[in-house]
């Protein structure tokens, strides 16, 4: 997700201040966010994830089967599962193996059961306990246990940055992702389980109560692995996209079809958009669904969590300030923007999540374009930079489970804003996009490959700008002033030999580029007059007269 809301500001930026301000980190962040020796020697294929929810105590019990291929020989497995759920036995080959806990890590000793390099094996591990309940989802998330409208059980998960390991057990790291995976919820009959992937199959058990069944063919990260309970019903639709026929799930509180049935009508239009920006919807496989939930949102792959009331806007606000972002619904549009970064395209580590918000952020921009031209969406992207804060860097420490600044959205989107300006070829910038989501399909990926991708597709080399834009909290600061005829000018920036052109207005007919270096440089005006000199404001740049 996670768009951040204006009213949310203050109280966002003091909950993440202890965290993304921390200087040293503990064993457990190291175990939490890198690939120990106990995560590097298997690799995941698939997960069958059983669980049933306790309505009455908040409780959960079930298993998860880890189907892994051998990568070297090693005998020390960790499996993620966060306190205070615990594991009640592990089986492989069906016999027990030894395990121990280290905080929320469980490390599974398999020196019995050899583990032959090359070789596809399973392991079993069945779970029980009441995991941690959301404080304020999806931002600080867990389990929401809570009620609809009508005192009827609604229950979701959402645990981004949190990690799915609070509720079910798994390698959890988003580096390594299943191939595929089912998983099985097991509801009262008279309610229903949304999870991601298609519905293959429900039945009643011995106890009388409903099993789900949902299969996702494609890979997923962790923590889009969804569970939704509730009195929902659904509504289809198809669409006709790049991949074919899309078929379109959409799941709402009973009592809300009517209305969503008539909100829900823009995302024809949205995926018609995003498919000629980013390519094809990358899950044809698994189809798309909206599934109302009773936190505001999440980006649940091929199920995506929608809690914005249907409600244009951010719960009925515009983010921008110029009213285009009251014309469309926030949540329906990010979230299923992340269908193709964050989810297609997913970080290895965490401190790299800007990929998955920028782009996502921009999507926005995009969207607005699509549907009310490119200076509505100018007018947006620019709008909602009163929106950052320059705290702290974007890109946040590697390994240790860390995320970067929340800036990673707005500041993030007008950093792609700027360097759109600077390929200065929007035919190129659309197939920069969809290169990325072609060339990555599926994969997991580092900002260091993201900025060769672009350096690559422009023949420009934007690692300076980005490392000023993702690494430093100010940005690029365009000095000048007038000697005559003569527009002298240069960049302060932390980074060395930053080299971004710009553009201004050297003539009366229009922006030209100037290319700026850390010296000062000079450039002839014709300008009629001098105070019509201006910077294109689709750069995200400070502009100071010396």
């Amino acid at each position: 997700m996670r768009g951040i809301p204006m009213l949310l500001l203050v109280l966002l930026t003091a909950l993440s201040a202890g965290a993304q301000h921390q200087t040293t980190f503990t064993r457990a962040d190291t175990l939490r966010g890198s690939i120990t020796r106990e995560r590097a020697w298997w690799d995941v294929k698939s997960y069958h994830l059983q669980v049933k929810p306790s309505l009455s105590d908040s409780t959960i019990s079930g298993s998860n089967t880890i189907t892994y291929k051998v990568l070297k020989v090693d005998s020390i497995m960790q499996i993620d599962l966060q306190e205070p759920l615990q594991v009640d036995s592990i089986l492989q080959d069906k016999q027990s193996v030894p395990f121990k806990r280290e905080g929320n890590v469980i490390l599974v000793d398999l020196v019995a059961k050899k583990q032959v390099k090359g070789k596809t094996n399973k392991i079993y591990i069945a779970y029980h306990g009441k995991p941690r309940v959301a404080k304020n989802a999806p931002w600080d998330g867990g389990l929401v246990w809570t009620k609809d409208k009508q005192n009827r059980p609604w229950v979701a998960t959402a645990c981004q940055g949190l990690g799915a390991s609070v509720w079910w057990p798994n390698k959890d790291h988003q580096s390594d992702e299943p191939d595929n995976m089912t998983i099985s919820v097991t509801t009262p009959p008279d309610l229903v389980d949304v999870s991601n992937g298609r519905l293959k199959k429900k039945a009643l058990d011995r106890d009388g109560n409903m099993v789900w069944t949902w299969y996702v063919s494609n890979p997923i990260n962790n923590y889009d692995v969804a569970m939704n309970i509730g009195h929902y019903t659904e509504f289809k639709d198809t669409y006709s996209g790049e991949g074919g026929k899309l078929e379109l799930g959409y799941w709402v509180m009973d009592y809300n079809v009517d209305t969503a049935k008539t909100h829900f009508a823009v995302v024809k239009d949205m995926l018609k958009c995003f498919e000629f920006w980013f390519g094809k919807y990358p899950f044809y496989k698994d189809s798309y669904k909206l599934v109302e939930s009773p936190h505001l949102g999440m980006e649940h792959q091929s199920a995506v969590a929608y809690g914005n009331k249907f409600q244009m806007g951010y719960k009925g606000t515009d983010l921008s300030g110029s009213g285009w972002g009251l014309k469309w619904d926030f949540i329906i549009v990010h979230e299923s923007g992340h269908e193709w970064f964050g989810n297609n395209i997913t970080t290895k580590d965490i401190a790299d999540m800007w990929v998955h918000e920028s782009f996502t952020n921009y999507s926005e921009t995009l969207f607005i374009q699509c549907q009310f031209g490119k200076e509505a969406a100018f007018d947006y992207i620019t709008g909602i930079r009163k929106n950052i804060r320059n705290d702290i860097p974007i890109i946040g420490a590697y390994g240790v489970n860390n995320e970067g600044s929340g800036d990673m959205y707005y500041k993030g989107a007008n950093m792609i804003h700027t360097i759109r300006q600077v390929v200065n070829n929007d035919d190129m910038f659309r197939e920069i996009l969809r290169g990325l989501n072609k060339t990555f399909y599926h994969q997991t990926v580092t900002t260091r490959q993201v900025e060769e991708f672009f350096n690559q597709k422009t023949n420009m080399n934007f690692n300076r700008v980005f490392e000023q834009y993702l690494m430093h909290t100010s940005i690029p600061t365009l000095e000048y002033h007038f000697e005559g005829s003569q527009l002298k000018f240069r960049w302060v920036t932390d980074v060395e030999n930053f080299n971004m052109p710009v553009k201004v207005t050297l003539t009366d007919n229009g922006y030209t580029f100037i290319y700026p270096g850390r010296n000062w440089q000079s450039m002839t005006m014709t300008l009629s007059d001098r105070k019509q000199f201006k910077v294109d404001p689709n750069f995200y740049i400070n502009v100071k007269e010396i």
